[in-house]
């Protein structure tokens, strides 16, 4: 199932391309998959907010137990990728996906949302980019000026925009290289601060690894529900292998199977590296250095020099969710032109690189100045925090659809074995419904002004404006596509084939 014509038969000796102009089998399934895991930035993700979830009323060292309980909800809709993705490799993914199942109108919604949240998210992977390079090198002025901080963003996106923009393959290249790096470098660290925990070498506050830590049930269900709102956060961005299907080998099944098995290597990173961050330091510790728990924890793991390991290892995790919060921005944008749900413009691609040029091109401008605005008109950074709690309800948004999306989307083949019921519907479908609950709890959550770090903007909390208006935004901008894109919105609903489950 495609959105377009089959493209035209090619003269031997030329690149094959995909109905979209992409190149057409150039990643092979290792690929999908780091590219999934390398978009969740783990180092990033947990130094940013482990902390948080360890200073919620009730969990303390607990945290490993909110973080198995987020898992749930994301590998159940990864699920729906799965099956979704079997039926139709698009790379606008949940866009076209949501198309077929619900119409035009959800589908364009859910466009929307992915290009929402991947713009907010970027600044605050740039900014920490820029931070952790200047503080590998000990330029501390420069981490704590505005103006350099802004100029550092700036060019760590125009960097990973001009490697999006020269193609699919050194795209995938250099995520192989930063993820090792990362992995490797988190896995010394667990395994070094265990060793020192159980040699009697931790901190005064260190503690022996218990198996409550990993029971949800000795939580609270209020303070499990605030912990998993961080803990989306920090699994969000592995649907990004699925984002290059059409550039993937065996594009209907590999992207899909990388899916499902990121979201398991994420939860065994996740689990692993805040069991050991506990033991080693203690809750209290942890509490005391929420904004970033691993510079602190890496200097006294690792000690000098060799502390600088988990600054690169948060250096390259946010570098490389700079490059694949890109690349499928990009990528839902060219369907989206494709599709005639957006201007056509948006659907070229470059002629030698087979990438999309104006959809790369327009994701990093647009990225760099959000970056430059939000940083210059607030160097404190508070309407930057806010902004990360806010795209949790674009991801909640469309996550959730994707897995509703899959059990209507089968319908007609549910009922012809359990497992097809199981796997393509009720898991799916669940995990979709989780996500609508979720985003309902944030926004209750998040009008409480204490959970917050600026003052509400008329009276409206910020990460509300920021995440609620963002997708209300896209309403006025889908009435406008309607009226100069009407045949988009004339399309049917479909159902998918038979025999694929």
């Amino acid at each position: 199932m495609t959105s377009d014509a089959s493209a035209p038969e090619l003269p031997e000796g030329h690149i094959a391309t995909g109905d979209k102009g992409l190149k057409a089998d150039a990643l092979g399934f290792m690929s999908n998959l780091v590219i999934g895991v390398a978009s969740t930035a783990p180092a990033y993700s947990l130094a940013a907010t482990l902390g948080f979830i360890v200073v919620i009323s009730g969990v303390g060292v607990k945290a490993p137990a909110v973080l198995l309980v987020s898992f749930v909800p994301i590998v159940l809709v990864s699920l729906g990728y799965r099956y979704l993705n079997k039926a139709d490799p698009d790379a606008g993914t949940t866009f076209a996906w949501t198309t077929r199942a619900f119409g035009p109108w959800i589908g364009w919604m859910n466009g929307w949302a992915i290009f929402v949240a991947d713009v907010i998210v970027m600044a605050s992977l740039s900014v920490i980019a820029s931070t952790y390079t200047y503080l590998l090198f000990n330029w501390n002025h420069g981490a704590n000026s505005t103006f350099w901080l802004i100029v550092g963003s700036i060019v760590w996106i125009a960097l990973m925009t001009w490697i999006c923009y020269r193609g699919i393959e050194l795209s995938a290249e250099t995520q192989v290289f930063l993820l090792s790096a990362e992995i490797l470098i988190l896995t010394a660290f667990t395994v070094v601060a265990l060793v020192k925990v159980y040699n009697g070498n931790g901190l005064p506050s260190s503690l022996h690894v218990s198996g409550s830590w990993f029971n949800p049930f000795d939580i609270s269900f209020n303070s499990l529900i605030l912990g998993v709102l961080l803990g989306i956060f920090i699994y969000w961005g592995w649907d990004s292998g699925v984002s290059v299907n059409e550039e993937s080998r065996d594009s209907a099944e590999g992207p899909g199977k990388a899916a499902v098995l990121s979201t398991i290597l994420l939860v065994l990173i996740y689990v692993s590296v805040s069991t050991a961050a506990i033991a080693y330091a203690g809750p209290k510790f942890l509490g005391a250095n929420q904004n970033d728990v691993l510079k602190p924890l890496g200097k006294s793991v690792f000690g000098s020099p060799w502390y600088k390991l988990l600054i690169i290892a948060v250096l390259t995790s946010a570098s490389a969710s700079t490059q694949t919060t890109i690349l499928p921005t990009a990528r839902t944008t060219l369907s989206m032109a494709k599709w005639g749900a957006i201007p056509e413009v948006f659907g070229k691609i470059h002629p030698r690189y087979l990438t999309p040029t104006v959809s790369t091109i327009g994701m990093g401008v647009l990225s760099a100045v959000w970056t430059a605005l939000l940083i210059g008109f607030d160097p404190s950074q508070n309407v930057l925090g806010d902004s990360v709690t806010a795209l949790g309800f674009a991801v909640c948004f469309y996550y959730g659809f994707t897995g509703l999306a899959c059990g209507w989307f089968f319908r007609r083949e549910l009922f012809k074995s359990v497992r097809g019921f199981v796997l393509a519907g009720l898991m799916p479908v669940l995990g979709g419904a989780m996500m609508a609950f979720i985003f309902v709890k944030a926004w209750i959550v998040e009008s409480n002004p204490s959970y917050n770090y600026s003052p509400p903007l008329f009276g409206i909390q910020v990460p509300i404006v920021i995440g609620i208006g963002s997708l209300l935004l896209g309403i006025p901008l889908m009435f406008f596509a309607f009226v100069k894109l009407r045949p988009y919105f004339r399309r049917k609903t479909e159902v998918a084939p038979r025999g694929l489950i």
